[in-house]
């Protein structure tokens, strides 16, 4: 039996074959969905995505022979370890072929690249920060997974737990039918709202002096989340950028207090039907088809939510509210609305309301090095 060999990504063939792994593992599976092969290469080239101003990314591919049979990313988030003062690694775009000698070995690789460079510690899966992808899907594997959410064979959590690895927090994700709530769940949220003079309206998407306040709420609403990360100025355009392509501009709001922004939401479409139809590619041929099946779509993904503090028990039900009426107003009525973090009270108890389904979990775990 052929023993399992650990390389560094070194070159473009080398991270090609890293990026196509997934084809590989997934090929029998009817749920997974193939990402962009040219949008993955891009979040991964440290010229073109501003995470890699402030974070050390190594990449590892695990061979059998001369097939590449898994592979992994070591991550040092340099923003990580200012904001919490701790000497934490990352684990993250981890894929396996169903052989636990291979994730192990993966495993060991990452522990030990993290180890030399100081780490004490490593969370993941992390696709590369909390501000990404991230998670490894623990319930919920009978759903197809939407965009910008992983999905992975339920094998991955008994090899990351056989590799030492426990719970460090859960994410949830709800489904929810709007055309099934009643807008009088919330009947007094509008008249407390016009009391402290807050107001709701459209995000000027185009207006970049408005996505840098929304950073500033951002960072202020989840400065004391579990695993929160600040996202520099850079960083926050870059994702902007990319989500303006999947924002429903009905569906992207902000809240104002005099005139001042203090919350806001963002509400994408699932666009994930179309990935799979493209299996990777964009062109030269998939350009129509995304033309096609893109006057198709009805999933909305409720991607984030911030609140500053001091309103957040007011203004979390007045944007659900607001969102609420403009879906059935729209015909948007079907939505995955998360990750939600499993102690995050307030918005639970709104998802209680509008009797949202708890249908997805995803689980980052720790391991002392």
């Amino acid at each position: 039996m052929n023993q399992v060999e650990i390389i560094p990504v070194e070159d473009k063939k080398q991270l090609d074959t890293f990026v196509k792994i997934p084809w590989k593992i997934y090929k029998d599976n009817s749920y997974w969905v193939p990402p962009l092969i040219s949008e993955r290469k891009t979040f991964l080239n440290p010229k073109k995505n501003p995470f890699f101003s402030h974070a050390t990314v190594k990449l590892f591919l695990a061979y059998k022979g001369k097939e590449p049979v898994g592979r992994i990313a070591a991550v040092i988030d340099r923003q990580y370890i200012r904001y919490y003062q701790e000497k934490v690694g990352y684990f993250g775009l981890f894929e396996t072929l169903k052989d636990y000698s291979i994730a192990i070995s993966l495993f060991n690789e990452v522990e030990k690249f993290l180890k030399g460079h100081g780490m004490k510690k490593i969370l993941g899966p992390l696709n590369l920060s909390t501000n990404h992808e991230c998670g490894l899907l623990i319930e919920g594997f009978d759903y197809p997974p939407v965009v910008m959410m992983p999905y992975n064979p339920p094998y991955y959590k008994e090899y990351i737990e056989k590799s030492g690895f426990k719970k460090a927090q859960d994410l949830c994700s709800y489904y929810v039918d709007f055309n099934h709530v009643d807008e009088r769940v919330f009947k007094r949220v509008e008249q407390k709202a016009a009391r402290k003079n807050l107001t709701v309206r459209k995000i000027k998407i185009n207006d970049p002096e408005e996505i840098k306040k929304i950073r500033e709420v951002y960072n202020d609403a989840w400065g004391k989340n579990w695993g929160f990360v600040p996202l520099t100025d850079e960083e926050f355009f870059y994702l902007a950028k990319e989500l303006k392509k999947l924002v429903i501009p009905d569906l992207a709001l902000v809240v104002e207090k005099d005139g001042k922004i203090v919350g806001f939401n963002l509400s994408i479409w699932d666009i994930n039907p179309i990935l799979k139809k493209l299996n990777g590619r964009l062109f030269p041929f998939g350009i129509f088809k995304w033309l096609y099946y893109s006057r198709k779509l009805t999933f909305v993904r409720g991607i984030t939510l911030g609140i500053s503090e001091q309103y957040r028990y007011i203004l979390g039900p007045l944007l659900f509210l607001k969102l609420l009426e403009i879906s059935k107003q729209k015909g948007f009525l079907r939505w995955e609305i998360g990750w939600v973090l499993e102690n995050n009270v307030i918005v639970q108890n709104i998802f209680k309301k509008i009797n949202a389904k708890l249908y997805k979990k995803y689980r980052i775990f720790v391991k002392e090095l």
